[in-house]
């Protein structure tokens, strides 16, 4: 449940227009002059200056007072909105390729970053839904258990970088271990989304029996090939001080793989070669994947008359105590 401060609005509105009248016929008879007021200022004239301050700032009090009594009776009114949301959440599992040739230069400044940040927009999207990280090269590793703390996510995404795992793409690998952070999963929904930019190359466990793993347990897997096919700068090797070497290379990629295990998980298979391509995957599954979520929301309203009777109330007792106990005391 959530609630908040929504608006404000006044039950008789009207009262508002004596505010200025007030200040008005207030600042009028001040230029003017009031009689009483000169006649009773002749007896404190050899008072001090402090004094005679005080005496001259006093009657500023009433207007005050008026405006935040006017404003009372004006009836302001709070309005409160409570939500009761209740949410089939969906649990999530992206899987992430970390293999050196994410870094190829096809994308701006490289696939590995580029997908970072689009996943990162991805979690936006999805405010009631569980999600995690799985990342994989030449093995695997859960980066971020499934949770709905989207923060915790993000900063996980963040820290991903190539060298934390061995080289290689062992998609197996990586589609396992994400089925692994869905196994004690209770959500009706279940869904990965496994994003590679080569061919599986390594791992003990092969795509096509994790595929059939996660047809058992009712996961859905959306897939996507990501890169370009032709000459781009890519890594080659790795320097002595741990730096990627780069040189340009022929790239290509067979999604077949891709294609079968979306297939058979009941999933879809995507192929991104730019960022916008990328990011309209990305929506699309966040529009086929959406959370049943229903919202009820309860309104209402508080008197907020109070607190401005009491200023009115204070100030003048204020304007009575000083002008004819304080002043008419000490300056007669």
């Amino acid at each position: 449940m959530s609630s908040g401060f929504e608006n404000m609005s006044l039950l008789h509105p009207w009262f508002l227009v004596g505010i200025p009248l007030v200040w008005l016929f207030f600042i009028v008879k001040k230029r003017k002059g009031d009689t009483a007021n000169i006649v009773w200022t002749k007896n404190v004239v050899n008072a001090n200056k402090v004094r005679m301050m005080i005496s001259k700032m006093v009657d500023w009090l009433i207007p005050v007072a008026l405006t935040f009594l006017l404003v009372a009776l004006a009836r302001p009114l709070l309005f409160f909105n409570e939500e009761k949301v209740k949410a089939d959440g969906i649990d999530i599992v992206m899987a992430m390729d970390l293999s050196a040739s994410m870094l190829t230069q096809d994308f701006r400044p490289d696939r590995l970053t580029v997908a970072k940040q689009i996943a990162k927009d991805f979690v936006g999207n999805r405010a009631y839904d569980r999600l995690g990280v799985v990342i994989f090269a030449g093995e695997s590793f859960t980066l971020c258990p499934l949770t709905t703390t989207h923060d915790i996510v993000y900063g996980f995404i963040d820290e991903i970088r190539p060298g934390m795992l061995e080289d290689g793409t062992a998609i197996g690998m990586g589609l396992a271990t994400s089925l692994n952070a869905l196994k004690n999963s209770t959500s009706k929904s279940r869904i990965i989304i496994l994003l590679t930019d080569g061919e599986n190359n390594a791992g003990s466990i092969s795509p096509i029996t994790a595929a059939e793993m996660a047809t058992s347990m009712g996961v859905r897997v959306y897939t996507v090939a990501m890169g370009k096919t032709g000459i781009y700068q890519s890594p080659v090797s790795i320097s002595p001080d741990g730096e990627y070497i780069f040189a340009p290379r022929k790239l290509e990629l067979d999604p077949s793989l891709l294609v079968d295990i979306a297939k058979q998980t009941n999933g879809k298979f995507y192929r991104a070669e730019s960022e916008e391509e990328l990011q309209n995957i990305y929506d699309e599954i966040d529009q086929l994947e959406k959370t049943k979520v229903e919202i009820n929301v309860f309104r209402r309203q508080s008197e907020y008359f109070r607190p401005f009777v009491l200023l009115g109330l204070f100030f003048l007792l204020s304007y009575f105590m000083i002008r004819f106990l304080f002043l008419k005391r000490y300056l007669q």
